[in-house]
């Protein structure tokens, strides 16, 4: 459990944007010189005892991108516990004989957002070894453990592989793999459920190559496939992407099919249900312990993950859960329980969409708790310092382990410094642009112009004020 926190003495030092005509000071200096259009926030604690070195504007609140991940892992570290593991289970609805299941065969979601392709085939395979060979009642898929969400952010592109839908059940982060080769005149197109020993085509999703220029791709819903077009123009010779699952249940149902038959169990058409079955387990899948995946999560920076252990979290504390947006609220209600903080307006877990809201004092608190408590710092990925050229110091006296955030045009960075002297800080910085973000049209939101020089201005500000706090403490 994670201890509630504040921060325990005044700031010694505290910023706010200079009025016109004041002398700057040094780290306003360090903000200027950055050439950011927008807004900076950021503030810096002592990780062991709370008092605040430094703020500027610290109690405003930016989207903190994929830095929320932080707080939402000590959020499902705090309701759930490091050893939580969720279950994939194969349940009979109906009596069992001579091998024969004279009933319905239900694959039921448990909300594990590492399910893949390979823990599919050793369900399978399970399964023929429990005895059954033959089923002769429906096939059906359970989705319920979890609301059904289109996608993670609807203001993202259809075809970014990041923005999944989310159910119950997932598979393979909830992306389809789409690879075309130039084979004369004509592409071979593929669409599969791959993961490192297997990859099963899939019928759920289908792509169709056509003579245009752009948009690169379409997409449409039909009652049971994902159907994608592509755009002749934009494929060359060869490549492949993955693309995002909208149907995660019927998804996993037509891959769980394939590796049925392959296993001699004939299965019928998938159907969709909601509400919790009742029969026999015949075969349970456990995930690796929460403390395992959040650990994952943080490295690769997985949205699904996020929005899913945060929304298991959720129910967990007994919210009623309708939309995303609703587990994000119940995860703010956690802080301000936990923390006293007010300075967090979550509208997801992963930080993928710009209309959430995160102080970095607020964030500060709580990774000062998490030190306390001992959470959070072990799962989080070292972020290496540059010299001002840009190149990756290994060897750096101040040791920064931290959880990166960016979207186009915001830019975070939020964890724990540990000094040359061994003082280890908490800390969060802030940067966004978020009138300018706003103008982007959807479709040119994945790479959208003069995002990326923007990012790395902002990411070069992080490292200056890395190295001043380092300095900062040893002084």
């Amino acid at each position: 459990m994670i201890p509630s926190a504040v921060l325990a003495e005044a700031p010694l030092v505290s910023l706010r944007p200079q009025l016109r005509g004041d002398v700057p000071t040094g780290v306003e200096r360090l903000v200027q010189a950055a050439g950011l259009r927008g807004e900076v926030v950021f503030a810096v604690a002592d990780a062991t005892t709370g008092t605040q070195l430094e703020e500027y504007s610290g109690n405003q609140g930016l989207p903190p991108a994929s830095v929320a991940k932080a707080l939402t892992a000590l959020y499902a570290l705090d309701v759930l516990g490091s050893d939580y593991r969720f279950e994939t289970a194969l349940m009979a609805d109906g009596p069992i004989e001579n091998g024969i299941l004279k009933g319905d065969l239900i694959l039921m979601g448990g909300g594990d957002p590492l399910l893949d392709t390979d823990a599919l085939a050793n369900m399978a395979a399970n399964l023929r070894e429990a005895g059954i060979s033959e089923v002769q009642g429906a096939f059906k898929v359970y989705e319920g453990a979890l609301p059904y969400v289109f996608s993670i952010d609807p203001g993202q592109p259809d075809h970014l592989g990041y923005s999944p839908s989310i159910s119950g059940i997932s598979l393979n982060f909830n992306r389809v793999h789409f690879e075309w080769k130039r084979d004369g005149t004509r592409y071979d197109v593929s669409m599969d459920a791959r993961s490192a020993r297997y990859k099963p085509s899939v019928d759920v999703a289908s792509m169709q190559i056509e003579k245009r220029k752009a948009p690169i791709y379409t997409y449409e819903s039909s009652a049971r496939q994902d159907r994608w077009t592509v755009a002749q123009g934009a494929l060359g010779t060869g490549g492949a992407r993955w693309l995002p699952v909208r149907k995660p249940a019927l998804y996993a149902g037509d891959v769980f099919r394939t590796l049925a038959r392959a296993n001699g169990i004939q299965l019928g058409r998938v159907q969709v249900m909601r509400e919790a079955p009742h029969g026999t387990l015949l075969v349970v899948h456990h995930s690796d312990p929460l403390d395992s995946i959040l650990r994952g999560m943080l490295k690769y920076s997985t949205n699904l993950t996020a929005e899913m252990v945060g929304m298991a979290a959720s129910q967990a504390r007994g919210a009623n859960l309708q939309t995303l947006a609703d587990s994000a609220a119940e995860m703010n209600r956690w802080a301000t329980e936990k923390f006293g903080v007010t300075g967090i307006a979550m509208v997801d877990h992963s930080g993928l969409s710009d209309a959430s809201r995160m102080a970095p004092g607020a964030l500060v608190t709580a990774l000062v708790a998490a030190k306390q408590a001992g959470a959070l710092k072990p799962l989080l990925k070292k972020f290496t310092l540059a010299d001002s050229q840009g190149r990756p110091v290994k060897d750096h006296p101040i040791k920064v382990d931290a959880k990166t955030g960016t979207l186009n045009f915001v830019s975070g960075l939020g964890g724990f410094i540990t000094t040359p002297d061994g003082s280890e800080l908490a800390f969060a910085i802030f940067t966004a642009d978020v009138d300018h973000r706003a103008t982007i049209p959807r479709a040119q939101r994945e790479r959208p112009k003069g995002a990326r020089s923007w990012n790395n201005r902002s990411r070069k500000l992080q490292r200056a004020l890395i190295e001043r706090w380092g300095s900062m403490a040893r002084s």
